[in-house]
């Protein structure tokens, strides 16, 4: 364990956020791997009360890096918002940093035989070690350990959904969708799933097909986000008609629009939900952590109807690993 221990809250926040108070305390640790030292962040509530505690695993984009999902680099994604979570409802978050590719840019190796420059290293046994450690000796509960990711770490979700089902209790997925031309055997064990997708995502089409973003090239290829949600609804034996929520529309100069459609009525049991965010582009919705206008420019809209942090525990809360259909 790296001697680093540090008030989350101090972190730099992308600009024009505001501060919030009541954050978890992270610490930083590295992990040896047969890939190499594998580096990770932990968060821990600020007075943790005694006993076992969810785990939340948040696993940062293509590029991005464990800080900058913990809201510790300039570009704080609103998934940071996790860190308030932890301390409010005695969580663990844990961030994981993915190993350079190919082309010298941080990422998962999660299933696209075309995503030419992931890297090609054991991430799912990475992951599986990093809980096994947590309930060893940060008192993970381990029927209430779940995952989320943000693009390539939300393809990267898929996978680890897919492989150690009976590990996940449930997983969300943002701005991603699963590999078109995979590299791993399909999923055959039901696991409850969020999935959030923006209609005009430029980087991971909701229609499915090719990834790409500016000068990024052979980035793989993935299915139709609603062809992976139908595909893991059926998995759970959920009835193909689902209940339909619009979120409440805040500001009317947002172009956005955010639906949820829920597969499943009892939030204890296998549940699958599909936030469609109309107009929406390749960022996580949030009220609070407003992206610049340079980066909604590159990255299209950002809705602010939901803070997805909230929405995704929300969705997890009442989950435990073993769910059957």
């Amino acid at each position: 364990m790296k001697s680093i221990l540090f008030r989350a809250a101090t972190g730099l926040l992308l600009a024009g956020v505001a501060h919030l108070a009541g954050a978890a305390q992270i610490t930083s640790y590295d992990m040896a791997r047969p890939d190499g030292a594998r580096h990770y962040l932990l968060a821990t509530p600020d007075q943790p009360a005694p006993g076992r505690h969810p785990l939340v695993i948040l696993l940062h984009g293509h590029v991005g890096s464990a800080a900058q999902v913990l809201g510790r680099e300039r570009i704080a994604s609103p998934l940071s918002m996790w860190l308030h979570i932890a301390d409010r409802e005695q969580l663990l978050v844990l961030a994981p940093d993915g190993l350079l590719g190919s082309d010298g840019k941080t990422g998962w190796n999660d299933c696209r035989s075309d995503a030419v420059s992931n890297p090609h290293v054991d991430d799912v046994g990475f992951i599986n070690a990093l809980i096994d450690k947590a309930v060893a000796e940060h008192h993970a509960d381990p029927a209430r350990v779940y995952v989320m990711g943000m693009s390539n770490g939300g393809i990267m979700a898929f996978r680890l959904a897919t492989e150690s089902p009976a590990r996940l209790a449930a997983f969300a997925t943002v701005g991603a969708s699963m590999a078109a031309k995979s590299s791993c055997a399909a999923p055959t064990m039901p696991v409850s799933a969020l999935i959030v997708a923006g209609t005009a995502d430029p980087i991971v089409p909701y229609a499915g097909g090719d990834i790409r973003f500016a000068m990024l090239r052979q980035r793989g290829s993935v299915v139709p986000v609603e062809e992976a949600a139908a595909g893991w609804r059926q998995l759970a034996r959920l009835p193909a008609a689902g209940e339909t929520l619009e979120f409440p529309h805040r500001d009317v100069a947002d172009v956005t629009r955010a639906t949820r459609i829920t597969w499943g009525a009892d939030p204890r049991k296998l549940q699958v939900a599909l936030i469609r965010v109309d107009k929406g582009g390749h960022t996580e919705p949030s009220k609070v952590k407003r992206l610049k206008w340079m980066y909604r420019m590159m990255l299209g809209p950002q809705n602010g109807d939901v803070e997805i942090a909230e929405e995704a525990w929300s969705f997890f809360r009442d989950k435990q690993a073993g769910l059957k259909p």
